[in-house]
């Protein structure tokens, strides 16, 4: 049995399961904004983030039936928005880096950097001029929550891959926001 307050949509969920647009609707109002940012941090440009969380919307209305109380509405359309997004780059052939040996590679520690850290809008920006692939791990990782055994699962990568991905994606956006930062 799910914990009070787990499900605090559900009334609008079973509406939506009898097919109410309104409830439809309003689920969707509640729930777009927050969807919309996890797919463009996914996809890294707005027109294209704005076409997956339509798709996602319309699966997730469509699939509503199956929707089950083991997790919280939110969890569960998100990983319909991943998914989505996952999709859409999976048909674009994105070239995602694969290295057999990773072994000797060493991944740099997770310190603090000495660098000045920027304003929220130009870490953003940063982030979006990341290469695709990298973009894809650090997103899922950093700014989702995701660790690296579910994102090499959403992905279909190793785990050595995604934590590989994540660190080079940590290097690049120093290198990008140094560069902004001396740019001016």
């Amino acid at each position: 049995m799910a914990a009070p307050g787990l499900h605090i949509h559900e009334k609008l969920i079973d509406e939506c399961r009898r097919g109410s647009r309104k409830a439809q609707f309003r689920l969707y109002e509640l729930y777009s904004k927050a969807m919309f940012n996890t797919a463009y941090r996914i996809m890294g440009n707005r027109e294209e983030a704005e076409d997956m969380l339509q798709e996602a919307f319309t699966d997730c209305f469509r699939k509503i039936g199956s929707y089950r109380t083991d997790s919280t509405f939110g969890a569960w359309l998100k990983t319909i928005v991943i998914n989505r997004c996952i999709s859409k780059l999976r048909k674009r052939e994105a070239e995602m880096i694969y290295i057999d040996d990773y072994s000797r590679y060493e991944l740099p520690p997770d310190e603090p950097s000495e660098m000045q850290w920027p304003d929220p809008k130009a870490i953003a920006r940063a982030v979006e001029r990341l290469p695709e692939g990298y973009r894809v791990v650090f997103s899922l990782y950093l700014l989702e929550g995701y660790d690296h055994t579910e994102i090499s699962q959403i992905l279909g990568i190793s785990e050595s891959t995604s934590k590989t991905q994540y660190a080079r994606a940590k290097e690049k956006l120093k290198r990008i926001l140094s560069e902004m930062h001396r740019d001016g």
